[in-house]
């Protein structure tokens, strides 16, 4: 059984901790999560919905017959598909769409001047996103390791983009 990366990182959540759907909502935006995977806000139900469906969580009964938040739990199989999807997501290099390509392979339709002032437009948004990383970073200090990784993977990418830019933006690092 695969997951789309949404779906395991929200099942990544409710192992972590049994949460109910605002909760998620509330971590997903303090971590920063939508920085790296597409979870909208709408979709954070419908996906529960769904690893409800297929067994991967489950809602306990509330005690009494009381009508409160439905809180996620993971079932024993949420967490080995879990399991297992994560160790593939992580071993296993797959192409990432980027629109920076579709770009660029579309270099025909500009002029070198426009080419070069659009690496220079993009070389300063990506020096702004890394300023913006690496303050959530410290804002969140000190961290797991998982929010480690991922901060440092980001930080990695953004600085293996900036050296590229400079150089083909023919401006200094």
């Amino acid at each position: 059984m695969q997951l789309t990366p949404a779906e395991l990182t929200l099942l990544g959540l409710v192992i972590e901790h049994p949460r109910h759907g605002y909760d998620l909502e509330q971590v997903i935006e303090r971590r920063g999560i939508r920085q790296w995977t597409d979870i909208g806000f709408s979709s954070i139900y419908y996906l529960l919905t769904k690893l409800e469906k297929r067994g991967l969580v489950h809602v306990p009964e509330a005690a009494g017959g009381a009508k409160s938040r439905r809180v996620f739990h993971a079932t024993p199989e949420g967490r080995r598909v879990a399991e297992r999807g994560a160790l593939a997501l992580i071993e296993e290099p797959r192409p990432v769409p980027h629109p920076l390509l579709v770009g660029i392979a579309n270099l025909p339709l500009l002029s070198e001047e426009e080419y070069v002032g659009a690496l220079r437009v993009r070389l300063a948004r990506v020096e702004e996103r890394i300023a913006v990383i690496r303050e959530a970073e410290r804002a969140q200090a000190p961290l797991e390791t998982a929010a480690r990784e991922v901060f440092s993977y980001s930080l990695s990418l953004l600085e293996a983009e900036r050296s590229w830019l400079a150089v083909r933006a023919r401006v200094p690092e």
